[in-house]
């Protein structure tokens, strides 16, 4: 497990628009299974609050601003996320929580894998246990295997 760190993407300065782009396993540690991004979080709301068993991700402010807090059981860190050319590495079994949303931030995430709910950790507690015991969470994907056929 890699603690979560910040990517600095390539950004293309022109004066008619900025550009960044990210290509697979070049500017991001991975290839790309999933797109999805979050918006119109009202303010006030937390989402995440979950940590994932075997993803990682990429997680880009597009617009706007929001704080992400990342937790590997021992350590804890807050990360500020407000430029569109650079994004938040998170690897597997990391806890995270997204807040402080400003007014129309737009949150892009770039995954590993396609959607799995089986892949999920929604329990802090269960998250801790695991985080104690990598061992566990591979014990764990064995007796939920034929949830993932």
């Amino acid at each position: 497990m890699i603690f979560p760190y910040l990517i600095e993407l390539p950004k293309i300065i022109d004066s008619r628009g900025n550009l960044s782009v990210v290509e697979n396993s070049k500017d991001i540690p991975f290839d790309i299974q999933r797109v999805y991004w979050l918006y119109e979080v009202p303010t006030g709301e937390l989402r995440g609050g979950h940590s994932h068993r075997d993803l990682q991700q990429v997680l880009i402010a597009l617009h706007g601003s929001l704080k992400v807090t990342v937790d590997d059981g021992k350590n804890r860190q807050t990360f500020l996320l407000d430029r569109p050319n650079v994004g938040l590495y998170i690897d597997s079994n990391i806890w995270r929580e997204m807040s402080d949303f400003s007014e129309g931030a737009v949150c892009l995430v770039l995954a590993s894998k396609p959607y799995d709910a089986s892949g999920y950790i929604r329990n802090y507690d269960e998250f801790i246990e695991i985080s104690k015991n990598p061992k566990l969470c591979v014990t764990l994907l064995q007796q939920n295997a034929h949830l993932l056929q």
